[in-house]
């Protein structure tokens, strides 16, 4: 009897939000192919090693490597209550000849453990070159914008002008740390390795006579095999649960810059002055037709907030591991890290499709700029008046009482910011129209965004995407 699909919870992770590529890295089949692939090396370096193994049990194995009965293997499972060796007996099955020396020596953890790690790895490249496509992104709209003059904000108050180039370097820098520490991560990421049921190698030590070289060996081999270049010096049964701990770690951390990100562009889609990108055919709200709601941001904030929050779970594992392992962390880990991964794969994902198609309004951003930028400019304003042969602390008290009245008719009668209007109608004011206007220029105030938004991009960020080039030009479409 088939099952109604939906009639059983379907993550939407998986349904509406990663990608098939960082959902295959985490799937059934790749985990179980993976624990396969470590099987035929461990016993293929075990044979170079003088270990009794034939030709005709490494080949049976490989010519089964990917004939993989799950269903027979769910059937060993509910027998056995070990994941494992269900798979060693389907395996087993398959290739009878090499039934004897499947995972010979080895504990759970060398196919559990290493396969998480191969994983972790994998999961770390695809997020590593989906974050450098968010890099270039952001770095060109900075660079495209590094001379639109905007307000800047503190506490969501109006502040001196900043760019709308050099704000984006703001969320660049952010990415940039994490960008750092991600890199830091893949290159030391250890294997756990071969090391027994206690991490003691006895098993090992048992089979090779004692030869404690070629323990090692086994150890060093197996682990270059699988791409990595450093293997775990000790471990317990189990890698040190740290590590998740650490890989959880820097995807919250990425998840913070992410929300962070979409938060501002939530505000300023507000205001008006830059836009998500909104389709044709897409509808903001059931009831008000004519809303355009920022859902990507929005949708990166609730992605972010879900890594942010479940990544904590992996620090709880890594303090309450007892003396050589806890089987306490195997569903935790079963659910943190995938869906950690596919939620960051998603954010990624979401923030390359919505810089692809980011609108910036200037006309929206002078509009705001003209409303405070005379209150912004007084200080200037007193300092020509002085040029031109006015008392500094006259000045001072003219310009305050001037703008008092001017912050009266805009708060309390919704007029427009005429502070200027006021300040040419006074003549005790020493300054004309023509030296104001001149004054009056956003430019004036936006100090060296210009120059520091193209410093940035060059120093830091150019060198990197230099490096990634071969990763670059990747495009989203988003599935809902």
């Amino acid at each position: 009897m088939s099952k109604d699909i939906h009639k059983t919870y379907s993550n939407p992770l998986a349904e509406r939000y990663a990608s098939e590529e960082m959902q295959y890295i985490f799937s059934s089949e790749k985990k179980f192919r993976t624990w396969r692939q470590l099987w035929i090396a461990l016993a293929e370096i075990q044979k170079d090693l003088g270990l009794d193994i034939s030709d005709a049990q490494i080949s049976s194995m490989r010519e089964q490597a990917e004939n993989i009965d799950f269903e027979a293997a769910a059937s060993y499972e509910k027998k056995f209550r070990h994941d494992v060796m269900a798979h060693v007996h389907t395996f087993g099955d398959a290739a009878p000849e090499a039934r004897g020396i499947i995972h010979l020596g080895a504990t759970s953890a060398f196919v559990g453990d290493n396969t998480d790690l191969i994983q972790i790895k994998e999961a770390l490249d695809l997020t590593h070159k989906k974050l450098v496509n968010v890099m270039q992104g952001l770095a060109k709209f900075a660079e495209e914008n590094k001379d639109v003059a905007t307000l800047g904000f503190t506490h969501f108050q109006p502040a001196q002008l900043t760019t709308v180039g050099k704000r984006a370097t703001l969320w660049l820098q952010s990415l940039l740390l994490d960008f750092e520490e991600l890199d830091f991560r893949r290159k030391t990421l250890r294997f756990r390795g071969v090391k027994g049921t206690t991490g003691t190698a006895a098993s090992f030590k048992e089979l090779f006579d004692g030869d404690y070289e070629k323990v090692k060996v086994l150890d060093t081999k197996l682990s270059a095999h699988f791409g990595f270049s450093e293997v775990l010096g000790v471990t317990g049964q189990t890698y040190d649960r740290k590590i998740d701990a650490q890989i959880m770690h820097l995807l919250s951390n990425i998840a913070q810059s992410a929300h962070k990100f979409s938060n501002d562009i939530r505000l300023l889609q507000n205001l008006k002055e830059i836009e998500e990108p909104f389709e044709k055919n897409q509808i903001g709200s059931s009831a008000m037709a004519y809303k355009r709601n920022p859902m990507r941001c929005e949708r990166m904030g609730a992605l972010a907030k879900f890594v942010m929050t479940t990544a904590q779970g992996s620090a709880w594992v890594a303090a309450t591991q007892w003396f050589e392992r806890t089987l306490d962390d195997s569903a935790n880990k079963r659910l943190t890290i995938p869906q950690c991964f596919l939620a960051m794969d998603a954010i990624l994902g979401i923030w390359i499709n919505v810089l692809d198609g980011l609108v910036v309004y200037p006309k929206i951003i002078e509009k705001h700029i003209a409303e405070e930028l005379p209150f912004m400019a007084t200080e200037y304003i007193i300092m020509q008046g002085v040029l031109n042969g006015g008392d500094r602390q006259e000045l001072h008290e003219l310009i305050r009482e001037h703008s008092m009245e001017a912050a009266k008719q805009v708060k309390q009668h919704g007029q427009s910011n005429d502070l200027i209007d006021r300040i040419l109608k006074d003549e005790r004011f020493p300054i004309d129209r023509e030296e104001l206007s001149s004054l009056m220029q956003a430019e004036n105030f936006t100090g060296f965004a210009s120059e520091q938004t193209s410093e940035f991009i060059e120093k830091f960020i150019q060198p990197i995407l230099e490096a990634n080039r071969d990763n670059l030009g990747v495009s989203v479409d988003l599935k809902v």
